[in-house]
């Protein structure tokens, strides 16, 4: 940059370094000071007003910064003689963008190229303000000027890319994918290509078009010879070959590449798929999910007749054994597998054979079995024998490890992935809880064991046999599953903690004990392990979903709002920065990325949990505000009282959805964040396979966003409806009833009625039946919350409409009131249950009676307008204030009860709720039952050898406490607790206020 100052705006570089030196060491007052000195032999330079304004925005003076650019602006445009440069443009684009007004750039940008129609340097501007637009067609335009203007291959290539990302991403179609072949083709008759990048985008766009031979013709003239190395070139080669339908010669291609690459699993499938004349691999290309890539290798049964499909296997099956004695013992798995995959393919055309399957398989067992990634590599291929078969090859690889290996490292391996496969199998659900538990303690001396092997190790690096104790977990928990004996689950949280009081960084460890403590009810600590975890970057939007719907239902207000300003402003940063990324890839000629760029963004932006984040991030300033209307008030307003939230309740069912969460990260017994097997009975099975039904959860996450939507909407129009329900006093207020109000709730309450799967008649019948004790609870379904809210919503409608008769308006308070009385009086009590019905009572208090607050302050707040003499109050608002009475009398004694069950859960005495959850694990001389893992662990600590375990692993198992682990869970279900009972405080100080202010009417 420092080569361009003396073009910035004709002022010399040694004024102007100093100023940039400042800002690079943040050190903004200095370069403020130094800016305004510059300024005042400069008033006019608006390199100046752009450099100043940097440096406001830097400091958070947005406002001051904004006016500064127009005011630079406004010289660039009215005065010609002020020197137009990209410099002082580029300071201006920089300042723009970070104040969210690009467009502005981009205007300035195109008056200077405008004015300048031949300056290459601002038209490249122009074209990165396009880019950061991701305005497609004015980046193909701009970069087709700028290619007719100096006829570089480069800009060319712009406008190629430009066009592919109006077809990938935008509405372009055929016709413009025949423009970008015939710019290249035309560049190529007179100019030839000189970059392989070049070529490679050349033949993309060819593919696009389905014209592989046109494509293969390239690549075998002259062009072909920019791709440097071989095996890409192969590889190409293969695809185009395939594609075109000519799989003799696709086969033989994709042989050589295994002989140059024999580890190459993808291209052996390739191959193996090519001799079958199956084109799977290429058919579903396309429609492959990057995030969730299939588990399983899709393939076709084959036409073949019998003789040429046995010719054919038979000639894969001699070149793999060719490949193996080529590979020797250089550790490449693919021949192995390859040997695998063709005896599945042969079962599946119905000429397996289970023997040679199992062969092949206890073959790869012998070779890579103690590897780690040996169970995920087979596990396609046991989906092909029965379960019997199963059984069988369990048994027989339990022999064959017996034989094996005698490094200790090896053998423990071995063992593991033996674990591995017998849960993968399902084999654990066929055995006794006896049996389960001496799996687990089988596991867990295991680990004890083989410490001493990890002693050398550093502490960021994977210990030997870190798996058992997540494995001997998973066991645990499926024996809690079958028993409810929650001390199977207070032993599987002493276990992992135990792993990590050894070993901080094993973040399979720290996920599952995040599970685990969101289930038992103590979320504060699981959100003090997610954070452990030092998620950033874009496993802020991969890794989130294992906290963020448990905190959303939680009382932890302070770490739910800070949980989503990070990832919010992750997601806003990339967003709005991503096209510097595009734009570099644009420079460095790298279009392969400029298209993966783009579409990453795209991916991005349509994120259901962003688009969730962006609804609960505002209902949580709706809860927080709610004991108090006008900052609930003020906080509507700055929501544009819910208009924009309801827009998107209207686009949700046309928006595109994509899901990036890492399910396979989860533990089995909740597979997504929408199910946890453990709320429900035991189903007979211990493993679960991680494919679920997309169309579902996208159909459940609409339904939640079309819902929370409304609310912000709804809750403004209950509090308008509530504040002219009184007539007399709205007459005193000097306003006047708008009848829009209550006209519009009603067509939401309608919309919402119609969500949960009723007609708005319906679904008042449903709420009456269940508020005057005819129908339960159950009628609610999982639906609850969006039903009782409902309630509170159609008794706000109902204050001005009186279109209905609502048992004088008490339905809210006798739903709430009768919901939390049974849910209170059916809870348990012990420290050790999970209390998986505190959520839904921290959602009633937080919401449904919050909203319900709310309508109540409106009324008040009418019935005793400030300033105003108290004025004789007549029938109607005797008859109006006897029901605001009862209504607060009626949530008083509701939120009562909760705070009544609270205080007696966290004023327990410590060391009385520490015994109740150490008794269930502390039984001396048990032979079955929980506790056995806790003696092993307790039985390891107590006979530490310093020698033998090496003096980091000794010295953190010193530090090792069960009691310290108990406490912490103990404090950890407390802290919810009291962070709730804040909540319910503050709720209970609003009503007796109001309570106190009706009863001096």
């Amino acid at each position: 940059m420092a080569s361009k100052f003396g073009l910035a705006g004709g002022i010399p570089e040694r004024r102007v370094r100093p100023i940039w030196d400042a800002i690079d060491s943040r050190q903004f007052k200095n370069a403020l000071k130094l800016v305004t000195a510059l300024l005042s032999k400069f008033p006019n330079s608006p390199y100046c007003l752009a450099l100043k304004a940097l440096i406001l925005e830097r400091m958070g003076k947005s406002e001051e910064a904004l006016s500064l650019c127009l005011n630079a602006k406004e010289h660039l445009h009215k005065n010609d003689s002020v020197l137009m440069d990209d410099l002082t443009l580029s300071t201006l684009q920089i300042v723009f963008q970070r104040l969210d007004h690009l467009e502005m750039a981009t205007s300035c940008y195109e008056y200077a190229c405008g004015k300048f129609p031949s300056n290459l340097e601002l038209m490249m501007g122009l074209f990165n303000c396009y880019v950061r637009e991701y305005s497609f067609v004015k980046q193909q335009q701009t970069a087709i000027r700028m290619y007719k203007l100096v006829g570089e291959e480069r800009f060319l290539l712009w406008a190629v890319c430009s066009i592919q990302l109006q077809v990938f991403c935008g509405n372009g179609g055929e016709k413009l994918l025949l423009l970008a072949e015939g710019l290249v083709k035309k560049h190529v008759a007179s100019h030839s290509l000189h970059e392989p990048e070049a070529l490679m985008v050349y033949i993309s766009i060819l593919e696009q078009q389905a014209k592989y031979g046109d494509a293969l013709e390239i690549l075998s003239g002259k062009l072909g010879s920019l791709l440097l190395v071989e095996v890409d070139k192969l590889r190409i080669q293969g695809r185009l070959l395939a594609r075109v339908g000519d799989y003799a010669a696709a086969a033989i291609i994709f042989q050589k590449i295994l002989e140059l690459c024999p580890d190459d699993w993808e291209c052996f499938l390739h191959y193996l798929g090519c001799l079958l004349e199956d084109d799977s691999n290429w058919c579903n290309r396309a429609i492959t999910d990057p995030i969730h890539p299939p588990k399983f290798v899709e393939c076709k049964i084959s036409n073949l007749t019998d003789e040429v499909f046995d010719s054919r296997m038979s000639n894969a099956s001699e070149f793999v054994q060719k490949l193996q004695g080529n590979t020797g013992n250089n550790f490449a798995r693919c021949p192995y597998l390859a040997n695998i995959e063709i005896e599945r393919r042969k079962c599946l055309h119905g000429k397996g054979d289970d023997a040679k399957l199992m062969e092949a398989l206890i073959q790869y067992f012998s070779g890579f079995g103690h590897l780690a990634c040996f169970t995920s590599d087979v596990e396609m291929f046991l989906e092909v024998l029965t379960p019997d078969k199963k059984a069988e090859l369990l048994g027989k690889l339990k022999e064959s490890s017996a034989s094996i290996s005698a490094v200790p490292a090896k053998v423990l391996g071995q063992s593991i992935t033996l674990f591995k496969i017998q849960e993968l199998i399902g084999n654990m659900s066929k055995l006794t809880v006896v049996e389960l538990e001496g799996s687990v303690v089988q596991m867990v001396e295991m680990y004890c064991k083989n410490l001493p092997l990890s002693k050398d190790l550093d502490s960021q690096e994977s210990m030997h046999g870190e798996e058992l104790l997540s494995l001997a977990c998973n066991v645990l928990i499926q024996i809690y599953w079958r028993t409810r004996n929650v001390g199977y689950f207070v032993e599987a949280i002493m276990l992992l903690e135990f792993g990590l009081t050894i070993r901080r960084h094993v973040w399979q460890y720290k996920i599952l004990l995040l599970h685990l403590y969101s289930h038992l009810g103590a979320l504060s600590l699981a959100y003090e392990w997610f954070k452990s975890l030092d998620v950033k970057n874009i496993l802020m939007e991969t890794v989130s979903h294992h906290i963020l719907p448990q905190m959303m239902v939680s009382p932890l207000w302070v770490d739910i709002n800070n949980l989503l300003k990070d990832y919010l402003k992750f997601m806003d940063d990339h967003l709005r920065e991503s096209a510097d990324l595009t734009f570099l890839a644009y420079r460095h000629r790298n279009y392969s990325k400029v298209i993966e760029f783009v579409q990453f963004k795209e991916r991005l932006q349509h994120s259901n949990q962003y688009l969730v984040a962006r609804v609960e991030g505002p209902i949580l300033q709706l809860k927080q505000n709610a004991d108090n209307i006008e900052e609930e008030e003020a906080v509507l307003e700055s929501l544009k009282c819910g208009i924009h939230f309801v827009e998107l309740s209207n686009e949700i069912g046309s928006k595109s959805l994509t899901f990036n969460e890492d399910l396979q990260s989860r533990p089995w017994w909740a597979p997504t964040s929408e199910r946890n097997y453990l709320l429900g009975p035991y189903e007979g099975v211990s493993y679960y396979p991680r494919e679920n039904s997309m169309t579902e959860r996208e159909a459940n996450v609409r339904s939640i966003i079309e819902r929370k939507s409304l609310l912000p909407r709804m809750i403004y129009l209950s509090i308008q409806s509530a504040s002219t329900s009184l007539k007399e006093n709205l007459e005193v207020n000097g306003s006047v009833s708008d009848p829009k109000i209550p006209s519009e709730l009603k067509i939401l309450l309608e919309r919402y009625a119609k969500m949960l799967g009723y007609s708005f008649t319906d679904a008042i019948e449903v709420v009456l039946g269940v508020s005057g004790g005819q129908k339960s609870f159950e009628v609610f379904g999982s639906d609850l919350i969006d039903w009782i809210n409902f309630s509170v919503f159609l008794n706000a409608w109902n204050l001005s409409s009186h279109e209905i008769g609502l048992a004088n308006g008490r339905c809210a308070d006798s739903i709430l009131e009768k919901y939390v009385s049974d849910k209170v009086s059916s809870m348990e009590t012990l420290i050790t249950s999970p209390w998986v019905d505190l959520p839904i009572l921290v959602q009633l208090v937080t919401e449904s009676l919050a909203w319900h607050g709310l309508v109540i302050q409106s009324c008040v707040r009418s019935c005793f307008p400030s300033g105003k003499k108290k004025k004789k109050t007549g029938f109607a608002d005797q008859s109006c204030l006897s029901r605001i009475r009862d209504s607060v009398l009626s949530l008083c004694n509701t939120l009562e009860k909760v705070r009544k069950w609270l205080k007696e859960q966290i004023n327990r005495p410590e060391d009385e709720n520490l015994e109740t959850l150490l008794s269930s694990l502390q039984k001396k001389e048990q032979i079955e039952g929980p506790g056995q893992v806790f003696q092993i662990i307790e039985t390891f600590t107590s006979s530490i050898n310093d020698t033998e375990l090496g003096d980091r692993i000794s010295q953190s198992l010193k530090s090792w406490g069960h009691v310290d682990v108990g406490r912490k869970i103990v404090a950890g279900k407390c802290t919810v607790l009291s962070e709730f009972l804040r909540i319910c405080d503050s709720k209970s100080k609003l009503f007796q206020a109001l309570k106190q202010q009706i009863a001096q009417a």
